[in-house]
């Protein structure tokens, strides 16, 4: 709960000014049955309309008067809840932005979408209800108990007497439903994963009719969330009955109480009246604290959430790291020097990886699916520390580079990257600081221009979310188009041209060989794509098994001559 407070010191000041209004309607609505108990004992005796009617419009008036200051204060509660909620989602998202691979990894994509939809809006309607009733119903129920101590307090004693139980039933139901609901988002955590798995595999699922397996799938984890909601919900719902019973328990003191004491002259009608209608403000007042209860264990566990990716942000180390040396090593520009990398600690994804590129340099990266390929990028980019070996970049180690600097030296197009809904030119400039003569420029080079202009509205059509309205084909030129239109000094394709045909892969090839002049690492299966390149690594399970050019392989490399003979029949392709 450290968490709420925190981001709630800010709006002290607009939450004071809200919970002074709301005690001052919630006092109004203290008075209403004092009022009625004195016009009932002291003002319908006198015969008289005219205190009656004073003392009604009094009513009217306090009733008025809780009414305005309750939309007031509500309104108040609704703002405060808005700009507090607003503000924690966006430091989550910046954290979430910010952290590293195995951050990502470890708390899962399904978990921080999560935090960020339900968490947040469990911690934004806690910040709301505690305004609105977490206010209203201690002054109601401390309130309502001051002033029937001063109607009676020997009926007021019966009341009291029931507080110690109402309390030890809330705190040990409250106790036990905190874990409960913990439990219960972990699982919407898992029903998130597998939403989110369909959704973007729906035309996979669809071609190979496995809508019925993906929905016993779904059927899993829906029913393991309901389990666990029933079981945090019916040990909630505990407090309910249990401070009805108590209540209605103390009533029924109360009325019999109240009568032997009407009876034998000791207390009036009216006062027993009033008594009845205060303890039912508290009654009230109990149950909504019991909502209050239930809120505050489910909000405590998604706060706790939250705190725990804002946590993990926060105990990154600031560090003034550099960028391009402005005399770069020229001839080892990318050096992978023994490198070893694993993801879990225990099996390595990459062993012992050497190479050495000189800037301007093409090198080719091949091998079967799982062979760790996309790893070697990731090292690259620096998303993964390696966990021996040295990853240097102009001659100097990547570790020491500033994170945006390292990033804005790479224009790179991954397996499965994105477009978003919006125009051609938008996609290609992604944000970025880009004249449209090299948008048209990159499109050019991307092979991508000649269906771009094809459009009525050129580098202005738009594209739907994830670029449906496009072929494969398309959606690949585009993002290449996106690498290079930032001019980046090193240019990574990960498989980016595996929807391309031959000739325009060939041509892609030659005119970011002869116009871009950087150094490039191309990703691929296909031997087409790095026969060019100035240095080839295959890959096998992590390992090198072959380093060298595409002749020299054809010569060393049985692995990649194989590979070569299966997809070109030994011959080239220009």
């Amino acid at each position: 709960m450290k968490l709420i407070f925190r981001y709630l010191k800010p709006l002290y000041g607009t939450m004071l000014f809200g919970l002074s209004i709301k005690v001052l309607a919630t006092l109004l609505e203290l008075a209403l049955p004092y009022i009625l108990s004195h016009i009932l004992d002291n003002v319908v005796p006198l015969g008289e309309v005219t205190p009656i009617l004073i003392w009604g419009g009094a009513m009217v008036l306090c009733a008025f008067g809780a009414f305005i200051g309750n939309v007031v204060a509500n309104r108040n509660a609704a703002k405060v809840a808005r700009d507090a909620s607003r503000r924690i989602r966006h430091d989550l998202f910046h954290a979430t932005m910010h952290l590293t691979a195995r951050e990502t990894d470890a708390f899962t994509i399904p978990s921080l979408e999560s935090r960020l939809t339900s968490d947040t809006y469990n911690v934004h309607h806690f910040i709301g209800m505690m305004q609105r009733i977490g206010v209203r119903a201690p002054i109601l129920l401390f309130g309502g108990m001051a002033i029937t101590l001063v109607l009676d307090w020997r009926l007021a004693l019966v009341m009291i007497a029931m507080l110690p139980l109402l309390g030890i039933s809330v705190f040990f139901v409250t106790k036990r439903g905190l874990p409960l609901y913990t439990e219960t988002q972990k699982a919407v955590d898992g029903m998130v994963r597998v939403v989110r798995e369909d959704c973007q595999g729906i035309r996979v699922i669809k071609a190979l009719s496995r809508e019925d397996y993906e929905r016993r799938r779904y059927d899993e984890v829906n029913k393991a969330l309901v389990a666990r909601e029933q079981k945090a919900g019916v040990t909630m719902a505990l407090s309910q009955p249990l401070m009805s019973l108590f209540l209605n328990l103390g009533l029924v003191g109360v009325i019999l109480l109240g009568a032997f004491l009407v009876s034998d002259g000791v207390s009036e009608p009216g006062r027993i009246i009033a008594f009845i209608q205060y303890f039912t403000l508290m009654s009230t007042a109990m149950t909504v604290i019991t909502r209050i209860f239930v809120q505050i264990t489910k909000s405590s566990a998604s706060a706790n959430r939250i705190g725990e990716v804002l946590s993990t942000y926060s105990a990154h180390e600031e560090k003034s790291g550099e960028g391009l040396p402005e005399s770069p090593n020229r001839d080892a520009f990318l050096v992978f020097d023994d490198v070893c990398f694993s993801y879990n600690g225990k099996k390595n994804n990459l062993s012992h990886v050497s190479f050495t590129l000189p800037q301007g340099g093409t090198l080719g990266v091949i091998g079967a699916t799982g062979s760790g390929k996309s790893t070697l990028i990731r090292l690259l980019l620096g998303f993964y520390d390696a966990d021996s070996g040295e990853i240097r970049i102009g001659g100097r180690p990547i570790e020491a580079y500033d994170e945006k600097k390292l990033h804005a030296l790479f224009g790179t197009v991954f397996q499965n990257d994105f477009i978003g809904a919006d125009t051609v030119a938008e996609n290609i400039a992604f944000g970025r600081n880009i004249s449209k003569e090299s948008i048209a420029r990159a499109a050019r080079l991307a092979q991508a221009a000649d269906f771009i202009e094809a459009f009525p509205e050129g580098y202005d059509h738009a594209l739907t979310a994830k670029g449906t309205n496009l072929s494969g084909g398309q959606r690949q030129r585009i993002l290449i188009a996106r690498a290079l239109a930032g001019d980046p000094k090193i240019l990574i394709l990960d498989d980016a041209s595996s929807a391309l045909d031959y000739r325009t892969d060939a041509n892609l090839r030659r005119a970011i060989r002869e116009e871009m002049k950087t150094t490039t690492v191309v990703v691929a299966q296909r031997v087409s794509s790095v026969m060019h390149a100035d240095h080839i690594l295959v890959l096998d399970h992590g390992e090198v098994i072959g380093a060298g050019t595409h002749e020299e392989l054809l010569r060393s490399c049985p692995a990649y001559k194989e590979i070569s003979d299966s997809q070109m029949g030994g011959a080239f392709l220009e």
